[in-house]
């Protein structure tokens, strides 16, 4: 199919508690503006009705400025992209609403777009040329999967977690721990300073054929660590008194549970891999900033002679920029967009 010219395209994505607008021309991003919504902090994670809030709040100031930064005027634009999945229904229907509000009145076609299909390619978006098929693991606090990525239209999800998503399990560790949210920076941080092999902590599907994840058996294990380690016995052990964890095994639980995770993410991936004869590995999500599991999947990749790709860390977290890129590339091969779409907050899994 013959490609047209390269659109200009401003894109929206709303589907967790990152407001993100970005403008791309084709594969170059001209603009890339996130705004976090910090509130969540005092809460220890994610509360959906203030995420949709603070949304309606952010969105036509981060829009504003993501046309500003890319010196571009709405009536220059091309045409309009939008998450409209999964994710906060809520968040969702913000970004979708007033995209297609946008579009209403600009007279702009729209393009929703799938939040892990635009992660899944986002290692493209610096490296377009990047070899395919390829083999991606997207890793975040909401999802964790596997796909085999045979080209731009063509990507089968592998393997997906039955339960906790990576990015999920580490928050809820970091809670438990006392860290604060979001749970990922502190237990890399701290597993900088701790020792892995302090705690066995179990490794879920660790030795099942498939390329499935479980982390909820590891939550588990972690409490139990906790409560162990946090009382004394008084007396003759009929009364127990609830002690602060020691600095020391904060740290050592912190490394232990990430080197738990990051061994099921790298031995499963590697082994998809190889599986599906991919010679190149991608990475994407939140997660993929960990600084563990870059290193070994690396490293892993190296010994084999393929190619490991992990984008910028502004690509790896939740963006606009991977959206548009991702619209760009249906739009210059002639896909038609969509007037009419709902929201699909339902996360993928696989077959």
């Amino acid at each position: 199919m013959i490609k047209t010219a390269e659109p200009l395209i401003l894109a929206v994505e709303t589907s967790c508690d990152d407001t993100a607008a970005a403008v791309v021309h084709g594969n170059a991003v001209l603009s890339n503006v996130i705004a976090s919504q910090t509130v969540h902090n005092d809460w220890g994670g994610i509360v959906p009705e203030i995420a949709s809030r603070e949304h309606v709040k952010a969105i036509g100031h981060v829009v504003d400025k993501a046309l500003r930064d890319a010196e571009v005027t709405p009536s220059e634009l091309d045409a309009l992209a939008v998450t409209y999945g999964p994710g906060l229904a809520g968040s969702l229907l913000v970004g979708t609403q007033f995209v297609k509000g946008l579009g209403l009145s600009l007279n702009k076609p729209i393009y929703p777009i799938h939040h892990i299909e635009a992660h899944v390619y986002s290692s493209y978006l610096e490296e377009p040329t990047l070899p395919m098929p390829s083999m991606c693991l997207i890793v975040s606090g909401g999802h964790t999967a596997l796909f085999h990525v045979e080209s731009w239209t063509a990507h089968t999800i592998v393997g997906s977690t039955r339960d906790d998503a990576a990015g999920e399990a580490f928050d809820k560790v970091a809670k438990m721990l006392g860290l604060g949210y979001p749970g990922g920076p502190h237990i890399d941080r701290l597993s900088k300073i701790g020792n892995a092999t302090a705690f066995d902590f179990p490794r879920g599907l660790r030795h099942d054929e498939g390329f499935e994840f479980s982390f909820s058996g590891l939550k588990t294990a972690v409490r139990r660590t906790i409560t162990a380690h946090s009382t004394i016995e008084m007396g003759h052990g009929v009364d127990r008194v609830a002690q602060p964890l020691a600095s020391t095994v904060v740290a050592d639980i912190a490394a232990s549970v990430q080197r738990a995770i990051v061994d099921v993410l790298v031995e499963k991936t590697i082994a998809a891999a190889a599986f599906y004869n991919v010679q190149t590995v991608c990475i994407a999500g939140g997660v993929s900033a960990n600084s563990e599991l870059r290193e070994r999947l690396t490293d892993e990749c190296s010994e084999r002679g393929w190619q490991f790709v992990a984008p910028r860390m502004s690509y790896c977290v939740d963006n606009a920029a991977m959206i548009g890129f991702v619209a760009a590339q249906r739009m210059q091969a002639g896909h038609p967009p969509q007037e009419e779409f709902s929201v699909d907050p339902r996360p993928m899994r696989s077959r």
